[in-house]
This record gives structure tokens, sequence and C-alpha cells, in this order.
């Protein structure tokens, strides 16, 4: 039942596909020739306080001198209004042309920045999800996170941004990064820093029939110490595209007990692995928004290798992809299609190195109470979204330039498929098979990147459920 929901969503997006927007009806009060145009003259940013002008600029690809046509003005001023919300600096864009002599003009973008220091606590849930956290572990406040999360996203007006945890309970850790999107004058460049340390008195040591099994001994006593610091170089010459390198130096170390409970673990019962992490990522982002994406592409790939001297305790290669397109079918409604994929080489490799389908982003919704652990994986994602309701909630004793809230209410259909590889799957029943998984669902979208999911599923054992997430899908 569940496959054949999935297959008919599929399919009836796919029919979709042709269809594009409707257009709005032309203006009737005057006709543009299509040779009429202006030149830039000046682009004006206005209402910045904080963030430096030339860092605004940057990220437009309509520069003084360049010649536009008036047929296409409208579309050019609000493609260049998405790309500085796209920054996440702001909270409103306002494009405007003024200054007008004869067939030149001044581009003016007046914005409204975004409160760039905050300081809140955290309430995080040790597991995987809400439900997971609810149902299967009972609720219990001993695998809750809690601490302060300090961010300063526009530290030096150079959208710059800094950050630093402080976290106890289940997880104790101190973290921090920064990164510098630009250090040279042509804009291309960037650098960043990051170091995290971390324990726990609990860890996830196996897997059975597809659930994690948790050890922990009875003394309390810390089990696991994670340790890592590294820096990123950037470098991004167009709007779209963005390149990065990631090197990482990594330490991990266990107790004896987990050592002798679980000689798998890190392998041949080892209490410690270090290892040097080389990642190469590049992203192409296409859309009207970059947050929360409706119509567009979005593209990602990635190479990393695990381990080299003298530091190569683990040592695998790892290869992974994630594609989506959205299209807007009719008016407010909304189709996406994704691909995500991961292949690691060699398939032998310790518990600790296995996690696949089932972590952070990597699941099929309706499977969240599973994990599938391997080494390769492919999942496929189709969802249907409706926009029926769009609102503001006005905030009282609140500045104006913060005390509005836009909320949007999306209702969705969904379709996923995915695939795990598994050299040793075990009693894993999920393992090495096509998984389908189906639903509904409402998502509410707010600024300051927030979304919640409400998602009523079913996968292809017959279980349905309710699950709660708070981060943005596909």
């Amino acid at each position: 039942m569940v496959k054949f929901c999935y297959l008919l969503g599929i399919y009836c997006l796919l029919l979709l596909l042709p269809c594009r927007a409707q257009k709005p009806a032309p203006p009737t009060l005057a006709v543009v020739s299509d040779t009429s145009y202006i030149i830039v003259r000046n682009v004006i940013i206005s209402g910045n306080k904080k963030t430096r002008t030339p860092f605004i600029v940057r990220e437009l690809t309509t520069v003084p001198g360049d010649t536009i046509r008036l047929k296409d003005l409208s579309q050019t001023l609000e493609s260049c209004r998405r790309q500085l919300m796209n920054t996440t600096l702001f909270l409103t864009v306002i494009a405007n042309v003024k200054n007008w002599e004869g067939n030149s003009a001044d581009l003016v973008f007046e914005v409204w920045e975004r409160w760039y220091l905050l300081a809140f606590p955290i309430f995080k849930l040790a597991d995987r999800n809400f439900n997971q956290w609810w149902v299967e572990q009972g609720k219990s406040l001993d695998r809750v996170n809690i601490g302060l999360r300090g961010s300063h996203s526009n530290l030096t007006g150079r959208n710059d941004d800094l950050e630093g945890v402080v976290q106890i309970g289940y997880t104790q850790q101190l973290a921090f990064t920064y990164s510098l999107p630009y250090v040279d004058k042509s804009f291309h460049n960037g650098l960043g820093i990051t170091f995290a340390y971390s324990r726990n008195r609990e860890l996830n040591d196996s897997t059975s029939n597809n659930k994690q099994h948790f050890y922990r001994q009875d003394n309390n006593r810390f089990l696991r110490e994670m340790f890592n610091f590294g820096f990123s170089y950037s470098y991004r010459r167009a709007i779209n595209t963005r390149h990065q390198v990631f090197l990482t130096y990594n330490s991990e170390k266990v107790s004896d007990s987990v050592a002798r409970y679980s000689p798998n673990y890190m392998r041949a019962g080892r209490r410690r692995v270090q290892y040097m992490d080389l990642l190469y990522r590049v992203t192409y982002m296409q859309a009207d928004s970059w947050i929360y994406p409706l119509k567009g592409i979005s593209l990602q790939g990635e190479i990393e290798k695990l381990g080299f001297a003298p530091f190569n305790d683990v040592d695998n290669w790892k290869i992974r992809a994630k594609v989506t397109k959205y299209w807007q079918l009719f008016p407010r409604t909304y189709g996406a299609l994704g691909v995500r994929g991961q292949a690691k080489f060699p398939a032998d490799q310790p518990y600790l190195n296995q996690k696949a389908m089932g972590y952070q982003e990597d699941y099929l919704r309706g499977l969240e109470y599973y994990v599938v652990d391997g080494t390769s994986f492919f999942i496929v994602k189709s969802t249907l979204r409706q926009e029926v309701y769009s609102f503001n909630v006005k905030l009282p004793w609140i500045p104006q330039k913060f005390n509005t809230i836009p909320i949007r209410l999306l209702l969705k259909a969904y379709g996923d498929a995915g695939y795990t590889y598994s050299q040793f799957p075990g009693n894993g029943f999920l393992n090495n098979k096509m998984l389908y998984t189906c639903g509904m669902g409402l998502d509410i979208v707010s600024f300051y990147d927030t979304c919640v999911r409400l998602e009523y599923s079913i996968n292809q054992l017959g279980q349905k459920g309710l699950f709660l997430h708070t981060k943005i899908d596909m």
C-alpha cells in the first residue's frame, strides 16, 4: 500500500512538471516597447547601520553601467531583492528606481537589518528526533541538553559569524566557530576556524533490529570524550556557487568498559582514534529563497578523505551528492523532488563510522523510529505543497522594526523511498532492501529561518504516526 501511494505521488508530480505558474495579465495603462531601456547610473544602499555597503553590493548581479530593458525592470528589481534577502542579514528589503534622467537612473535598495547579536538558552533533545525522545525514551529529562548559545551573525559588518556554545546535560560541550566570508578586495575568498570539546556518560555503541542501543554504567562516569579543531577555506566567485574546503583534526576516546563491551565500536577493542578529515564541498543554489525554497534548484556535492598520516586511525573515502528541484505548479501550489546519496569506501568500517539512513537529515519521513546502518545509501523525496494561509503577528512593546512576525501555513503530501547497503547487516531487517513511506502534513514557516513541521506518515511496515520536526526538510 505504501509503495503504491509513493509511486502514485511520484507519477502525479511528474505529470505536473510541465505546468507553469499563471502569468499576471499584462498592464493595460501603458505598453512598454522592447527597445526601451535604462542604464544603471548608481546602486545605492540605504538603511544599513551595521552591514558595510560593499558587502551588500557584492551580493547583487546588477552593477552600475548595466543596461536593463524596461519590460524586465520589475523582474530585475525583484531578483536583486531576493538576493539580498538570501544573505539572511535583513528582515526586509525594498527595491526602487530613483533619480530618473533620460535613459539613466539609480537603483535604490532600502534594507532593514536583523538583530544580529543573540543569546538564548539551549533546550535540545539528545535523541535523533522529538518522537524518539517522547515515545521510545519516555520523555526522559536525562536525555536533554541545556545551556547557553551566543551568536553574532554580522560581527564586523562583513557578514562574518561568531558563535559560542556552553552546554551541560546529556552532552557536556564547549564550542566556538568563526567564519569570515571574504578576506580579499575581490570578495572571492573566505576563511573560518572551529573548535569543539564534548563528553558523554552514555553512547550509542551498537544497533539491533534497526534500533540504536545505548551503553551506560551505573557509576555515572564519562564514557566518551571528543575533541576537534579545524580550519575552512571558501571560494565564491559568482552569486550562486560556493566552493569550500575543510581540514579538521579529530580525536575520540572511550572508556575501558566500552572497549570491552563493544569491541567493534572502534574496531579491535581500541580505546582511542585520531584522524585528519579533509572535505571538499561545492554548492549551487538558484532559488527564490535559500532558507525555504519553493522555486528553483539546489545542488551539493562532497568528496571527503578521513585519515592520512600521521593521524589515520580511521581510514576511508566518502562521496555525497544532493540535488533538489522546486517548481511552482499553480498559484500557491508547489512541487519538489529531491535525490541524495552517499558512497563510502571500503565497506568494512567500525561501528562509529557506519551511520547511514536515519541520522540528521538523511531519513525517510515515517521511519523516524529506525536507523539503517551501512556505508552507502540513496534517498528520493517528493513533496507537493499548497499555501493555504499567511498572516502577520504583531508583538507589543517591541520596536517597529522587529515587532511583525510573518507566518505562512502550507499543507503538503509526500512520498519517500530509499535503500541502504551494509556489508554486515546483522539482524537489520531494513538493510539492503527498498523502503517506502508516504504521508500528509503542515509546514509553519516564519522568519529567522524557523519552520515547524507536523507530519502524519505511514511506512511499508504498516506503522502510522504523527511526527514533529523543527528543521526545514529537502
